[in-house]
């Protein structure tokens, strides 16, 4: 098997290439689809038999509580790679994703109080699912806390793996604890082995939303990672020669 594009991830100056090229179509997709699949879902889609309208927040909160949960299994994947293949661009990932996550875990928690109040009654409930997400914030805030109180890179980015691999235990909590608890969240709206409940005029502008929020994502976590490459490698001659081609181009 050849492992070549796997070496290649490591280095800094593919990546800031590669990157580059995908950045328009990402955020291109992002911009389609989440303007029509949220348009279609606010707009369009018929209200919810038992929540009536309430029920449409869902195509804002599903996609970040999917994506709070997908960013961190994300962290946990770098901070292996980092561990055994010391690549520095993982750990570049990990750095940058962080935060990202955090935000994200934050408005997938306050779209669910949101939808809560007028669902249970109560912005808030002590409930399996939302607790393990509230861990899931705290470890978004943990992982960011470490790596800014460690000034050594090395030993900074040592920790956060370790710390990002240990924490990846909390997603399966989160994703079955509907199901091992007695709990008042509903169960998946949607999965990929399962035909989904609702109609489809109901789940496909989810599922354009949800895809919409992972391109903004990948949006989002290139510019940053871009950013920090052009910290790390501002002494090697390619950064050089990019930020002189940068200049030209703005004159």
């Amino acid at each position: 098997m050849n492992w070549t594009w796997f070496h290649k991830l490591g280095s800094p100056k593919w990546f800031y290439g590669i990157s580059g090229k995908l950045l328009p179509w990402l955020s291109v997709a992002a911009v389609l689809l989440i303007g029509i699949g949220v348009v279609w879902g606010l707009a369009f889609a018929p209200p919810d038999y038992q929540q009536g309208n309430s029920f449409r927040i869902i195509y804002i909160h599903v996609p970040m509580a999917m994506l709070a949960q997908s960013c961190y299994v994300m962290l946990a994947v770098c901070g292996v790679v980092g561990l055994v293949w010391k690549m520095k661009l993982a750990d570049v990932a990990l750095q940058c994703a962080a935060p990202i996550g955090h935000s994200i875990t934050f408005l997938a928690l306050v779209t669910g109080a949101i939808w809560g109040k007028p669902t249970w009654g109560s912005w808030w409930v002590w409930d399996a699912r939302l607790t393990s997400m509230l861990i899931l914030l705290f470890l978004y805030a943990g992982l960011i806390a470490l790596n800014a109180a460690i000034s050594n890179r090395d030993s900074a980015a040592k920790a956060c793996a370790v710390l990002a691999i240990v924490g990846v235990v909390n997603i399966p909590i989160i994703k079955y604890s509907v199901e091992w608890w007695n709990t008042l969240h509903q169960g998946a709206t949607f999965t990929l082995t399962e035909k989904p409940a609702m109609p489809v005029e109901m789940w496909l502008p989810l599922l354009l939303t949800s895809l919409g929020f992972y391109c903004f994502f990948g949006v989002l976590l290139l510019l940053r990672m871009r950013l920090e490459v052009l910290k790390r490698e501002a002494r090697t001659s390619w950064v050089k020669a990019e930020v002189q081609r940068s200049l030209e181009a703005a004159r």
